[in-house]
């Protein structure tokens, strides 16, 4: 690492579907200090998921503003800025960098109905081979050409189609952009990490080419925090400002995606949703015949992340836990955030081993990784008299954990040596033992407590010459926080290995029974349902 220039503090920006965090490290990867808002976002019944640009970034730089409350002389110690945050979702800007319409988020179901579309082009297989990427209704392309067929208006307002940390770029230094890692597995080939004129006509989208924004690689381009920013931000004008890769590899990258020692280790983020990755190099990627999943350039030539998503993970133990908590409020009981994390570890350890099978498909979007099915809901199977609430949680963890393993049967080749675990669900010990033995592997944590922005601080590192390349960077600031390894318990492992097939199975079986029931209920929230009469709105705050 090279010495400093008297500014002793990188600063990254994590802007997510839940919360917007700022946090401060030093040089060596310590973190300092920590600010974060709740991101605000609106549901409707139709599938819609949006939220305000204006409000992201005005949300954005007043969690700047309050980390610079927390550290003294912030903006003078700032060496550099990083930006990263949330995936996939249609952020449109239109003259004068004003926001065109609100953002489409990756939770929006909207596009669902043009992504099946979109999969019967003659194209759509080179298209797969070329980002690596299944088409689904949270991607931006499906999106875009959703727009084209129902708001076509907004787009010909539109002058560029961004992402939500490219808006967040945009408004600190006035650059129009986006990143590598976005660019590629939406509109490219994840090889060259450029665009690719025949996946944009597969997405027939030929004619709204001008609506891609120059590509940025942050490690390697900065551009400075302009005067208007400064001045929103409280910190001083000129600050070189890196653009990030998208949150789910930077969250990875600072978990320990990639070491010197974890050639065939794999890394989780048990968050809202479930992200299940692996980094290989470019020639190791192995593409499913099923086309899905996603492959995403990592900051380190060379290297990507084959990545599979659930839409849901840890909101379906949220849904269980809510059930528990609303009885108990019934009788005088009221549970803190606290109180309910220890009553995990508890109620686990008293639950029956795979007593039950769970699908974890609790989102009303459906499910996109390993299969793709807007129709997919969440399921209890093998309920006897017998069952306790201890029983219907336990399965539901070990439900995870069948997605979890399913993602990454999914990638092809054997299951992960070893697990790298990072997101809130993963303090739960008792929960980190049920994913470790599902999978098979010893299961690993980061002492490292905001992984995304420390990802996204680490390419500014890189950018600024703080240290030569990305594997110096990782050797320091990741490696050192791995904590030891948590071995699985063989006798569950065994259980798990015989209920695979069967989740699996079932959850094969299940799909006319999903689109039989959606069908029915009248209440779709994606494109091919009857739109409801209501318009049932609701306020996310994390």
């Amino acid at each position: 690492m090279k010495s400093g220039t008297g500014r002793d503090l990188l600063v990254g920006i994590d802007a997510g579907t839940s919360v917007i965090k700022a946090v401060a490290f030093d040089l060596t990867g310590k973190q300092i200090a920590v600010a974060s808002t709740p991101n605000r976002y609106t549901t409707r019944a139709d599938g819609a998921a949006f939220q305000a640009l204006d409000q992201t970034w005005a949300d954005s730089a007043q969690t700047l503003r309050d980390l610079g409350a927390k550290v003294d002389g912030l903006a003078l110690r700032t060496r550099a800025l990083a930006v990263t945050g949330q995936g996939d979702g249609t952020w449109l800007v239109g003259a004068g960098n004003r926001p065109a319409t609100d953002a489409w988020l990756w939770l929006d179901a909207r596009a669902a109905g043009t992504a099946k579309r979109l999969q019967r082009h003659p194209g759509s297989r080179a298209r797969f081979e070329a980002t690596g990427t299944g088409l689904a209704a949270c991607n931006q392309s499906a999106q875009i050409a959703h727009m084209v067929e129902t708001m076509p208006e907004v787009l010909d307002r539109s002058e560029v189609a961004l992402h939500c940390k490219d808006w967040l770029y945009l408004n600190l230094t006035g650059v129009r952009a986006t990143d590598p890692s976005e660019a590629s597995f939406t509109y490219g080939n994840f090889r060259t990490r450029q665009y690719d004129d025949s996946v944009i006509e597969a997405l027939g989208l030929t004619v709204w080419r001008r609506l891609l924004p120059e590509i940025v690689d942050g490690t390697e381009v900065i551009h400075p925090l302009s005067p208007q920013a400064a001045v929103a931000t409280g910190l001083l004008a000129g600050t070189p400002v890196c653009l990030g890769f998208v949150d789910i590899v930077l969250t990875a990258l600072g978990a320990g995606i990639h070491t010197a020692d974890a050639a065939s280790a794999a890394c989780s983020i048990i968050g809202s949703t479930g992200m299940h990755m692996r980094a290989v190099r470019n020639a190791e990627v192995r593409l499913n015949a099923e086309g899905t999943g996603y492959v995403i350039a990592l900051p380190i030539p060379g290297r990507v992340a084959q990545v599979q998503s659930n839409m849901a993970a840890t909101l379906n133990v949220d849904w269980a836990l809510s059930l528990a908590c609303e009885l108990l409020a019934e009788f005088g009981t009221n549970l803190s955030q606290s109180d309910r994390m220890k009553l995990i570890d508890r109620w686990l350890q008293g639950g029956r081993p795979g007593a039950l099978l769970y699908h974890p498909y609790i989102s009303e979007a459906g499910e996109r990784g390993p299969f793709v099915n807007a129709n997919a809901r969440a399921d209890f199977i093998g309920l006897t008299s017998e069952c306790r609430f201890p029983d219907l949680l336990r399965a539901v963890v070990e439900g995870l954990g069948m997605a979890t393993r399913d993602c990454y049967a999914a990638m092809g080749g054997a299951m992960p040596a070893e697990l790298r675990l990072t997101g809130g669900a993963t303090r739960s010990r008792a929960l980190r033992a049920v994913l470790g033995a599902v999978v098979g592997a010893p299961v690993r944590i980061s002492a490292r407590e905001e992984a995304g922005a420390a990802g996204a601080a680490m390419m500014a590192a890189v950018a600024l010459g703080v240290y030569p390349d990305m594997e110096t960077c990782i050797a320091e600031w990741v490696s050192p926080l791995l904590e030891s390894a948590e071995t699985p318990d063989e006798h569950l492992a065994q259980i798990y290995t015989q209920m695979f097939p069967v989740y699996r199975g079932a959850r094969r079986a299940l799909e006319p029974v999903w689109e039989s029931m959606v069908l029915q209920s009248g209440a779709r929230r994606h494109p091919d349902a009857l739109p409801s009469s209501t318009s049932l709105e609701r306020r996310n705050a994390g």
